[in-house]
């Protein structure tokens, strides 16, 4: 049986038939054994615990981005979009042209709707060609409004060696990369250094069907060494397996040397925007402002792409 309260003394806000001598520390309010929770000093009423977590700074990556980036969420999604464009490519294509066992296997429907090329193709069971032929079936170009293939060409690969090499690279990187930044600005910096060096693939070599997410993992590469150089540690464990691609990019035909430096480049401006961002009230919108501007460039320069002279 419940006895009440005596008289004047003080009672549980949320159960007014608890005597409580405890009050919560911030309010005030008397607080019952059910309601305490304890705080760095004396216990807090639920009320302001909730109005505590709402209002409270929320831990930061030294670059500003939130800690949920230690899960790697992002460089898992993006690893399972490369892949489910690959089961894409077996369903349009069949599993010989679209993931075939080599590094580079041949042209198959997902490169001729969603790669790097400037003109219109034309494909049919002879192949594909830039002037129309019997049979043939016509795919836009970036010279012809396709500028989508701008972005889906970073999630097509070129055979299943070619895919598993990237993902290892994407899961190696992106992860640490994810950690050190945050999510958004993880995202950020793979979209846009992909973007760049799709951009890059399509001024120096519009009629070569380029694709692969080589562009994006480029961009990591030299953000990598950015962020660990802003953070005082040691390149000598980052700059030999950069030269390596990079020689890998020369010495290996068929490969976009355009694609691959034009990632490089762009991951490193828009890296330094995101790490060198003063630590002050304006960082993120410094860190936007580097983001906003580095896409504004690449869009400028696909828009004069057709009148350059190279």
């Amino acid at each position: 049986m419940t006895q009440p309260p005596s008289v004047g003394a003080p009672v549980c806000y949320r159960h007014p038939a608890r005597q409580t001598w405890v009050s919560c520390t911030r309010c005030d309010r008397p607080i019952c054994p059910d309601c305490m929770n304890v705080a760095s000093v004396g216990h807090q009423c639920p009320e302001c615990v909730t109005e505590g977590r709402r209002t409270g700074r929320q831990a930061r990556t030294a670059f500003g981005g939130t800690l949920a980036g230690q899960r790697g969420l992002v460089t898992k999604i993006l690893i399972g979009i490369n892949v489910a464009v690959a089961v894409l490519g077996v369903v349009l294509s069949g599993t010989q042209a679209a993931v075939g066992s080599r590094v580079f296997a041949g042209v198959s429907r997902i490169q001729e709707i969603g790669a790097v090329v400037g003109p219109t193709i034309y494909a049919g069971p002879g192949g594909y060609a830039f002037g129309p032929f019997p049979g043939a079936t016509a795919y836009p170009g970036v010279d012809d409004g396709a500028w989508y293939r701008l972005v889906t060409a970073m999630f097509i690969h070129y055979g299943l060696i070619h895919l598993l090499v990237n993902m290892w690279a994407l899961w190696v990187l992106g992860r640490q990369l994810e950690a050190a930044l945050g999510p958004s600005r993880f995202l950020a910096l793979y979209l846009v250094s992909g973007l760049g060096g799709n951009v890059a693939a399509y001024l120096f070599s519009p009629h070569a069907l380029a694709a692969g997410a080589s562009t994006a993992l480029f961009g990591l590469f030299a953000a990598y060494a950015i962020v660990v150089r802003r953070l005082g540690g040691s390149l000598a464990s980052v700059l030999p397996i950069l030269a390596i691609n990079l020689f890998i990019t020369f010495a290996v035909p068929g490969i976009s040397i355009p694609g691959h430096l034009g990632g490089l480049l762009t991951g490193a401006m828009l890296a330094a925007g995101l790490v060198y961002a003063p630590r002050n009230a304006y960082r993120t919108q410094v860190q936007v402002a580097a983001i906003a501007g580095t896409v504004l460039l690449l869009a400028f320069l696909t828009l004069i792409g057709p009148t350059l002279p190279f």
